[in-house]
């Protein structure tokens, strides 16, 4: 996958365009209207969400752990200060790209690739970086950046 320019993305957070969500939300759908995540699975493979206690909690439950057990067996603490995956590609991803925990998964996964968010401009640093690993993300960004005239 070729990473795109995403110079675009430092200017839009300049210029805070009024209707940057609204441009982000319909090229988000546009391109997740035919983007089967399984065949790729890059970001279970090479990237960590970030576990707050409340997705630490919900997975040992269902790992039938203590949060404790969860937290030594498969977490680290990044230089942020925040829980993330000690290993990678994912512990819990299947050879299918499955989750085995997908129901139970983190609030960042869930939320994951944040291209539909509100106040995009906020997160156009995080844009740039998921770019470079999601080829949704990619193209959103290219759509994004033909949009604005990059």
């Amino acid at each position: 996958m070729q990473t795109p320019d995403t110079s675009i993305l430092q200017k839009l957070k300049r210029l805070k365009p009024k209707d940057l969500d609204r441009q982000f939300q319909r090229f988000h759908d546009e391109v997740f209207a035919y983007t089967d995540c399984l065949t790729c699975a890059n970001c279970c493979k090479t990237t960590s969400p970030i576990f707050r206690p409340a997705d630490i909690e919900r997975l040992a439950k269902h790992l039938r752990m203590k949060p404790s057990e969860l937290i030594e067996q498969y977490l680290a603490i990044d230089e942020d200060g925040d829980y993330v995956l000690r290993t990678a590609p994912c512990p819990f991803l299947d050879a299918d790209n499955y989750c085995t925990v997908y129901a139970h998964r983190p609030t960042a996964c869930r939320e994951y690739p944040h291209t539909d968010r509100k106040r995009m401009h906020q997160i156009l640093d995080l844009t740039t970086r998921n770019a470079a690993v999601c080829p949704a993300v990619a193209q959103i960004v290219e759509k994004i950046a033909a949009h604005y005239g990059s």
